[in-house]
């Protein structure tokens, strides 16, 4: 079953050139007849297309010109009339001072106070129209009363609303302001110079909708705590309400509504909103344009329909002998490849086009992180039934398999026939895979396990399926190699009962064992490291320690949530270059570790390395190291961290050692004793993939864990499903509640960075800031600066 060096040389019987040439000499005349009535023709209908199109162009502009023009009307106007507003509270403050007091008067003292900024916003809201408005300080914090519907509102636009902010302020740092003179007043006879300030708006996204957003000083800084604070208020009008029924109004936009995407029917247009700040959109006006030019095409469109109907009808008939000739040519050439390139049992295709589509997809899988998997079946009893009922029987048993297994696959998936009772599966595109591939091949041994009725209902087989499946590119990039290890697993199914499937492991690889090759050659990269995995202890040192060898740490750097962004530290992991295989991460050889015995071995390298790493960074950073079951098992563990952490003169409080909850399940009371003892020397625990296991509240407390990492299923959640906030959250209030430490996984969004920072994560981790990279290339401790893409965005 495997493809050896199979490849395919298709021969054809009619030459494609040939065909073309000696087609275009019989059918010249017709087509330089049918050729200048067409022209004609197409010349009329183009012109008058062209013209149409081009009017209807032009009006299209004119009306997005339009709502553009009052889009930005808009906006200035709220800016003007919150700056407006603001300096009213300014200059009131200016004229009637507090007594006592040279900054306040106290009619607008109250202003200070939350139950004035709650008057403010509600002035705001009804007086003005606007539908929400806060009173916030310069740090975004809310200064004003409000209920417990408004202060969650505001948390969900406050990461929104902060870039303005800051806008805002550095505006008015800038001193970007005219002055005005008030007249005396009571509380200030001498009259007052009161600066007037600009106020800013611009339109965003809030809450789904597009929005116009404006901020305007209401309060001047004072001194509070060693720092000057401006207070403002925020004012937001939303679009897609009142205001969109308004501007219909104005430009005459039919049927206008707003969509999040620009999902136009076919007599719609849309025009895009975007982001004032970062350009971005955030959603469309949609709506039924005036088009002049297509009512003009449209009551000519009859006549021309006519004359280009009877052209064609004049064409057609002319071209039907060469319609006819061409495609019994083409039914001849599509025979031959069918023959080619697929079962003629099944019409499936044939061992060939399956070669031809894997090499394609390996080739694509170059430059991919994507996966893709190789399945071969089996059907099971099938010689029984062919030697029961007859081959008309086993043919028809064969077709029915194939249909059942086709109606099981994706539109990109591949199911063709090796020959016999034997199938291959190609199945592209995996990102899930362990969600993808039990639900497909559950559903295909299901399937086939059901009865067949053969020969018109005279017969009715059971016959069943076993399948073997290989993971591209855990099992390799070679085709041979992976088809091999496919019919491994095939094998293994076999042998272990039938009607099932299995994903190949290194164990199947049949008389070869993989699994052992991989094991031993694993162990020879550890003996060239000094590190005995046989008969000496795991946690031996030897003196004369040569190179890494094909191991290397890998460290993905982990960063403070919040302001700044800055490095806390780095998790380390280990990587495998090797020789045949390439770079192999963790979960190709640690199964082959673990079964070795070889798992405490690599654990202590990997530990050992990491201290020494960590050793050159800053002293305010930590480094994290996963830590197996097996060596929190050793009853020398403890001993071996401490010895590590001599040798290194790494300080344990910056040494953090990553738990499963599997591990603190099994021998509680022994593990309770390790951990224990390794937080009595300072050495923080952290528990990795909080919420994908058995997640027992009660191991924080009893266990004295210092971080929780969320796991990067529920990180992903983030912006696309409900929950996903609500899951995130719940961890994050759990963890602050007991004083423990979270670092969020997975994060590859700067939705995801700042909305876990508005959570109160503690620290992030993942692709947006960094890959995990080797020591070398790790430059993050050494340059502050490194995060500044991530500050320009925050």
């Amino acid at each position: 079953m495997v493809f050896g060096d199979l490849r395919l040389h298709i021969i054809r019987s009619s030459n494609p050139k040939s065909f073309q040439q000696s087609w275009i000499a019989s059918g010249r005349i017709l087509f330089l007849i049918a050729a200048s009535g067409l022209g004609a023709i197409g010349l009329v209908v183009l012109s008058a297309l062209w013209a149409g199109t081009e009017s209807d162009a032009a009006a299209l502009d004119r009306q997005r010109l339009l709502v553009n023009a009052r889009l930005r009307e808009q906006v200035d106007q709220v800016a003007r009339v919150i700056g407006q507003v603001g300096n009213g509270y300014i200059a009131a403050n200016r004229a009637y001072p507090a007594s006592g007091s040279s900054s306040a008067s106290p009619a607008f003292n109250t202003v200070l106070t939350t139950a004035a900024g709650s008057a403010v916003s509600q002035t705001a809201t009804s007086v003005f129209g606007y539908d929400q408005a806060f009173v916030v300080d310069e740090h975004g914090e809310l200064v004003m009363m409000a209920d417990g519907e408004t202060e969650k509102r505001y948390r969900w636009m406050k990461p929104l609303l902060l870039p303005l902010l800051r806008e805002a302020g550095a505006a008015l740092r800038q001193d970007t302001t005219f002055t005005a003179h008030l007249p005396g007043s009571p509380g200030n006879p001498a009259g007052s110079t009161v600066p007037v300030h600009r106020g800013l708006a611009s339109l965003l996204r809030l809450e789904g909708r597009p929005t116009i957003v404006g901020i305007a000083a209401v309060k001047e800084p004072h001194e509070r705590q060693g720092q000057s604070l401006w207070q403002f208020l925020i004012v937001v009008r939303f679009l897609d309400g009142a205001a969109l029924d308004e501007l219909s109004r104005e430009q005459g936009l039919n049927g206008a509504r707003f969509a999040r995407t620009a999902d136009a029917d076919g007599d719609e247009v849309a025009f895009q909103i975007d982001d004032t700040t970062n350009g971005e959109p955030i959603g469309f006006i949609v709506w039924r344009p005036d088009l002049p030019g297509s009512r003009v095409i449209g009551r000519l469109m009859p006549a021309l329909s006519i004359a280009a109907l009877m052209m064609a009808l004049l064409f057609t008939i002319l071209l039907l002998r060469l319609r006819s000739s061409l495609g019994e040519l083409k039914k001849s050439e599509f025979h031959a490849r069918q023959l080619a390139l697929h079962d003629v049992l099944t019409d499936l295709p044939n061992r060939a086009m399956f070669a031809i589509r894997f090499d394609e997809c390996l080739a694509e899988l170059e430059n991919s992180s994507e996966r893709s998997a190789i399945a071969l079946l089996d059907l099971d009893r099938f010689k029984t039934v062919n030697d029961t009922f007859g081959h008309a029987a086993g043919d028809e048993l064969i077709r029915m398999a194939a249909g059942r297994i086709r109606s099981l696959l994706r539109s990109r998936d591949t199911l063709a026939r090796l020959g016999g009772d034997e199938f291959a599966l190609l199945l592209r595109d995996i990102k899930d895979h362990d969600q993808t591939l039990p639900r497909i091949c559950e559903a295909i041994v299901a399937e086939l396990s059901k009865p067949f009725p053969l020969l018109k209902g005279e017969a009715v087989a059971r016959v069943g399926c076993s399948i073997g499946v290989a993971i591209v590119p855990d099992a390799g990039r070679n085709a041979d190699d992976i088809m091999r290890y496919a019919d491994a697993a095939l094998y293994e199914a076999k042998v272990s009962g039938r009607g099932r499937w299995l994903v190949y492991s290194p164990s199947m690889d049949g008389g070869r064992n993989a699994r052992d090759i991989l094991k031993n050659e694993l162990r020879e990269v550890l003996a060239k490291l000094r590190v005995s995995s046989g008969g000496s202890e795991p946690g031996e040192l030897f003196s004369d320690r040569p190179d890494f060898g094909s191991l290397e740490v890998y460290y993905q750097p982990v960063y403070r949530a919040g302001k700044g962004y800055s490095v806390s530290g780095a998790e380390a992991l280990v990587r495998w270059s090797h020789s045949q295989r390439g770079l192999l991460t963790p979960a190709s050889f640690i199964p082959a570790a673990e079964e070795g015995g070889l798992i405490d071995a690599l654990g202590f390298w990997v530990l050992r390395e990491a201290c020494k790493a960590a050793c050159s960074w800053p002293e305010n950073t930590f480094v994290a190291v996963n830590v197996s079951p097996s060596q929190l098992r050793r009853p020398n563990f403890v001993e071996e961290v401490s010895a590590v952490l001599q040798e290194t003169g790494l300080s344990p409080s910056r040494l953090e050692l990553e738990l499963t909850e599997t591990s603190l399940i099994e021998d509680y009371a022994d593990i309770y004793a390790v951990l224990k003892s390794l937080r009595s020397q300072g050495v923080q625990i952290s528990l990795d993939d909080f919420g994908t296991g058995y997640s027992c509240l009660s191991h924080l407390t009893r266990f004295d864990i210092d971080r929780i990492k969320i796991d990067r299923s529920f990180v992903s959640l983030l912006g696309t499903k409900a929950n996903g906030a609500a899951i995130v959250g719940a961890i994050i209030s759990l963890s602050n509640s007991l004083g423990i430490s979270t670092t969020a996984e997975g994060v590859e969004t700067e939705y995801q960075r700042d909305f876990l920072a508005a959570l109160g994560c503690t620290d992030l981790q993942g692709y947006l800031f960094s890959k995990p990279i080797p020591l070398h290339e790790l430059d993050c401790f050494e340059k502050p600066h490194s995060n500044e893409k991530l500050l320009a965005t925050s």
